[in-house]
């Protein structure tokens, strides 16, 4: 198994007695993770069980919750001592909260389970479970696991604030970056070498999306409208959501509009930024800028322009260093990222002075002494800069 940032902090919660729910969407490696979690657990008392099969749902909709004691106890767990069960999948078992709540408080069985969506952990997991959960979120790669699954040894990216624009690192790794902001970072796909298998995973994670998560999830008749607004949103990536234009130009009311973005987000499709708002009478205060949460997901969904493609990677690769916002006054000039309200972070393909000075000046006027700009190419007689393949 390759590693994941993720993992260390699974690991350690292994000697918890908390539920470990790990969610994303899918096929982003949860099960490996479950998997790896359980082959590491003490002992040999445990179970994997896989909750896409229809014999083991059927195992946890027994109204009487002492026959899944049994059932369990008839696949090899001894439950009168310390046990480790994984559950995958566990949003396709509606009433699995209260079961896992009477298990828990009754049983020294640590869980381990995965779930597509935080649509459902967080809307139907948390008040059966208050307290004896604790959930870790699993995204595509980013670019340093990228590089890792690629056996490709990188300088550590900690640090990348410090650094200026590095020609010799920008040349080892500059078709790797190539890769992954055209193709994103699900693992099967980083791992393909062929661009048209890429492409048919990338179709292929979008339909079992629709087709599954979509249908088991959410209450939506229209699944064509759906997709169109999916479309839509992935052609207006890192520009700011404007509900009743995409309500005018799919037809679909501004309320339903809403709630699929809504559900986009629970789900791991997108994510939304909201502005730094340090001067509410000059700032704009309420418009989200939308992003997705994987470049190749948004690139089959859209043809999209190069500096878009580059600073929907650049999110994809801040987003686990720290908190995000933007920065935008009512004139239209914006700083791209605002990383914990204390560093502020434009992306231009090719940077320069000029936007080096912009960046100064707004920077300042948000009260951001941090400023820096991140490029994708190398810029001649300017260094200014850092590569945005150094932040991994």
């Amino acid at each position: 198994m390759y590693p994941r940032r993720l993992y260390p902090s699974l690991k350690e919660h292994l000697g918890k007695k908390q539920v470990t729910v790990i969610t994303g969407m899918r096929r982003t490696g949860k099960t490996t993770l479950l998997k790896q979690l359980l082959s590491d657990a003490s002992g040999n008392n445990k179970i994997y069980i896989d909750l896409e099969r229809i014999d083991n749902r059927e195992m946890f909709l027994e109204k009487n919750y002492d026959a899944i004691i049994y059932n369990l106890r008839q696949r090899g767990l001894d439950i009168k001592h310390k046990a480790f069960v994984g559950l995958d999948e566990i949003q396709l078992v509606s009433n699995l909260p209260s079961v896992l709540k009477y298990l828990y408080d009754n049983y020294d069985i640590k869980f381990i389970v995965t779930g597509s969506s935080s649509y459902y952990i967080k809307d139907l997991f948390t008040e059966s479970l208050a307290g004896r959960k604790k959930v870790f979120e699993l995204y595509p790669l980013d670019f340093g696991e990228f590089l890792v699954f690629k056996e490709t040894p990188a300088i550590n990216g900690e640090y990348f604030l410090k650094k200026q624009f590095n020609d010799p690192e920008y040349e080892r790794l500059k078709e790797y970056y190539k890769d992954y902001i055209e193709y994103g970072g699900f693992p099967e796909v980083a791992l393909s070498t062929s661009i048209q298998e890429k492409k048919d995973l990338l179709a292929d994670i979008i339909s079992s999306y629709i087709n599954i998560d979509v249908k088991t999830l959410a209450d939506f008749r229209n699944q064509e409208n759906f997709y169109k607004l999916m479309k839509m949103l992935a052609a207006r990536s890192a520009t700011r959501i404007d509900y009743a234009k995409l309500s005018r130009l799919t037809g679909i009311s501004r309320m339903t509009v809403h709630s699929y973005v809504d559900f986009l987000e629970k789900t791991y499709i997108i994510c939304r930024i909201s502005v730094l708002a340090n001067n509410p009478d000059r700032e704009i205060v309420k418009a989200q800028k939308l992003y997705f949460c994987d470049n190749g997901i948004m690139n089959v969904l859209a043809e999209t322009a190069a500096g878009v493609k580059f600073e929907n990677s650049i999110f994809t690769q801040l987003h686990h260093t720290g908190k995000l916002c933007y920065y935008a006054l009512k004139t239209g000039r914006e700083v791209d990222f605002i990383l914990d309200k204390t560093v502020a972070l434009e992306v231009k393909e090719s940077p320069t002075e000029l936007d080096r000075e912009n960046l100064k000046e707004l920077s300042l006027r948000a009260g951001l002494k941090r400023y820096y700009l991140i490029g994708r190419y190398p810029v001649p007689n300017f260094t200014d800069y850092i590569w945005g393949g150094e932040i991994r």
